[in-house]
């Protein structure tokens, strides 16, 4: 569906909306640092008074103007800097329906039911075993063009549980699916020793007796007023179909570094039969090769202006058995090598993801 239709189905199915909370908190930043967001705003297609009356934004237009905001203060950990000391209040509906509940693990569920209304990309899921694993993953948006969303969405919602526990929740361990290096102290600091990236999923575990942990704040009479305002919320909104590009997208981006990349494994980790992916694929014009492609070329130009990373490695990410093929690859998309690529684009710390 043609991102500029008109109607309200074509506009969730496009483009995700969210109530953008991180958006508000970065214009913030930015003003508290004399800068003005306005042109940041409009290079990211987000409406100031959209902003400022609460209206739903586009969740890629936040992607988009996270990533600008990160390189006008230049702060490559923008997200988590936005998310470490906010106050959870502000989260609105979903705050109360988790803290007035009874339990931590009630809590996360309701989380997962409802986590939507926030941002329609997101979707939370619980996974109870050993740890209890959160995933968080995206729909109907490109996961490989984000970094700061993430982990501002991650941040935030550890000190969530923290708070709801009263408790300093450490996760045993935590996992991102994006690339980053260098010095990764900003984020132990927030979630410990065990945080990975290049990873493939989204995910915080938590120890499992946690979800037993009774909520500071309780308050049936509110939980009972909460839960229904939360399901006449959800059942007034449309959920949004993920164009399958993108479910394609955001499933090979994980498993690039893993070389597990082919058409077959991407087919049977979305559970569709070999034949049934070649059709909706070529019900909608693509082919896998060319998703793939597109993919490895989108990474390739936000990595290489990530001065630090060696193009050897660059080359693995992708998938590439070397840096020859890669430099090929790349010569192919931009008419230049990885090295004369790096050394004539713009320098930044962070990618305008």
């Amino acid at each position: 569906m043609d991102k500029r239709d008109g109607s309200l189905l074509g506009r969730l199915v496009a483009a995700p909306t969210a109530v953008g909370l991180a958006s508000r908190l970065a214009v913030a930043h930015l003003e508290c640092r004399g800068i003005n967001p306005g042109p940041l705003l409009k290079q990211a297609g987000l409406s100031a008074t959209a902003l400022t009356d609460h209206n739903r934004i586009s969740v890629m237009g936040q992607i988009d103007f996270l990533g600008l905001v990160s390189r006008a203060v230049a702060d490559d950990w923008i997200g988590l800097t936005l998310a470490a000391d906010f106050d959870l209040r502000e989260m609105g509906m979903l705050y109360y329906v988790a803290a007035s509940s009874h339990r931590l693990g009630d809590a996360l569920q309701r989380l997962e039911r409802y986590a939507r209304l926030g941002n329609e990309a997101l979707v939370m899921r619980i996974k109870k075993g050993p740890v209890c694993r959160v995933e968080l993953s995206y729909t109907g948006v490109p996961r490989h063009l984000d970094r700061h969303q993430m982990e501002c969405l991650a941040l935030t919602f550890l000190r969530l549980c923290r708070q709801l526990v009263g408790q300093k929740v450490m996760p045993v361990s935590a996992s991102f699916i994006h690339h980053r290096s260098g010095d990764l102290r900003a984020m132990k600091r927030h979630f410990g020793e065990g945080v990975e990236f290049d990873a493939s999923a989204d995910e915080i575990c938590l120890d499992t007796a946690l979800l037993d942990v009774v909520l500071v704040d309780e308050d049936p009479f509110l939980s009972d007023l909460m839960l229904k305002s939360c399901e006449e919320a959800i059942a007034g909104r449309l959920s949004n179909a993920s164009p399958f590009r993108t479910l394609v997208e955001n499933t090979i981006a994980p498993l690039l570094p893993h070389g597990e990349v082919g058409g077959k494994t991407v087919a049977r980790r979305l559970g569709l039969s070999d034949r049934t992916f070649s059709r909706r694929l070529k019900a909608e014009g693509l082919t896998f090769a060319e998703i793939l492609n597109d993919l490895r070329r989108d990474l390739a130009v936000r990595h290489l202006e990530q001065r630090t990373l060696p193009v050897s490695q660059i080359a693995w990410l992708l998938g590439f058995h070397g840096p020859s093929a890669f430099s090929h690859a790349c010569r192919r998309w931009t008419g230049k090598s990885p090295i004369k690529y790096r050394r004539d684009s713009p320098t930044g710390l962070a990618m305008p993801v």
